[in-house]
């Protein structure tokens, strides 16, 4: 019994996988006690992290952090489009507040909690200062024509676009997604990849896997990316009745979703920072801040015009002061290609601030 039992321990990264699965299955027929979906998830994304580390170092730099933010976005894009299609209480504003949350978490949460662990453990890091600054530059201004722009146009009433300008933007945005991710990947590769004296402990940390062992990793991690998804939407309830008792707004609930969503690319983020390679946290980081808005907003756009659902995509004056402070500080804190823990700590108490007006608005 002991020896059957170490063995399955020993094949943990694909042991996990298959339960969280095999939970999200049995959660349809019955409803599942919260501390064992809790724990569920937790399985799910300590084997997706496993596995998008194994893809990463198969292929390189930086297609490995691509493959985990696209994977994450499409699989999270697809539980947007879900329950906006079900047209629930809220459903127009949805995308709006997913998108904005993310951001918010990835951006100051995310990053802030690198350059600080980065920081305290290395005490100054460097990376690319030239790939960082193109995804910076793409994502303000995917960013405001998103989410700040339609405050401002006239020819529909609210923070709305009209059908036309709708269409324009989804355009707009698949076109500077598709540009970044070619500039990223083929055109300026080397922007994007760790400076040339971080470049050598990079390549040595482990040996290569095969072809077949990336692919059954690749396979795996859309498994654990599923069920991340899968079992947040089940937690969804209890953290709404939970939000209801504290008295805070419902606009938490969609945080506390997001931060559940971006899980495994925040913990493959923070390993990456504590073994000194503050050049893939960024890119998983503001990739995924990236892929989440140039892939869901297009999305949810031609789904509004496909089934002529209303969306608002407009922020409210309080989180576009938070969301061009966070533009401003970022481009600013990452300016040099060196970090420290002062960029960490003004990052953190920025998610802070927005934290605590979302609770307290």
């Amino acid at each position: 019994m002991q020896g059957t039992l170490g063995k399955l321990l020993s094949h943990w990264v694909w042991v996990l996988p298959l339960l969280a699965m095999t939970g999200v299955l049995a959660s349809f027929g019955a409803s599942l006690p919260v501390a064992l979906v809790g724990l569920l998830l937790a399985g799910a994304v300590i084997a997706a992290v496993h596995h998008a580390e194994l893809v990463a170092h198969r292929i390189g730099e930086p297609f490995g952090t691509l493959v985990l933010a696209l994977a994450v976005t499409i699989i999270e894009l697809g539980l947007i489009v879900t329950l906006m299609s079900a047209a629930g209480e809220g459903a127009e504003s949805l995308a709006r507040d997913t998108v904005f949350a993310a951001v918010m978490i990835i951006l100051n949460g995310l990053i802030g909690i690198c350059l600080l662990i980065g920081g305290l453990r290395h005490r100054e890091q460097s990376f690319q200062q030239t790939g960082v600054s193109a995804s910076l530059a793409t994502l303000s201004a995917l960013t405001v024509f998103s989410l700040v722009l339609p405050n401002y146009t006239v020819s529909e009433a609210g923070p709305v676009y009209s059908t036309s300008q709708l269409a324009f933007v989804a355009i707009v945005s698949v076109l500077l997604y598709g540009t970044f991710v070619a500039v990223q990947t083929v055109r300026h590769r080397d922007y994007f990849l760790p400076p040339k004296d971080k470049a050598a402990d990079v390549d040595v940390h482990a040996d290569r896997p095969t072809a077949g062992a990336a692919g059954l990793s690749f396979a795996l991690l859309l498994v654990c990316l599923v069920s991340v998804v899968m079992l947040a939407k089940k937690l969804a309830t209890p953290i709404e009745t939970m939000v209801d008792d504290w008295g805070a707004p419902r606009a938490l609930v969609g945080v506390i979703i997001a931060a559940l969503v971006l899980l495994p690319e925040s913990v493959a983020a923070i390993r990456a920072t504590l073994a000194n390679r503050l050049q893939t946290s960024l890119n998983l980081a503001l990739g995924s801040a990236l892929a989440t808005i140039g892939l869901t907003i297009p999305a949810v756009a031609a789904l509004s015009m496909a089934m002529a659902m209303p969306i608002t995509l407009g922020l409210d004056s309080k989180s576009m002061v938070l969301l061009m402070l966070t533009l401003l500080v970022s481009a600013q804190a990452l300016a040099t290609g060196k970090t420290t823990i002062l960029q960490g700590v003004v990052h953190l108490l920025i998610f802070g601030v927005y934290l605590f007006t979302t609770i307290i608005p």
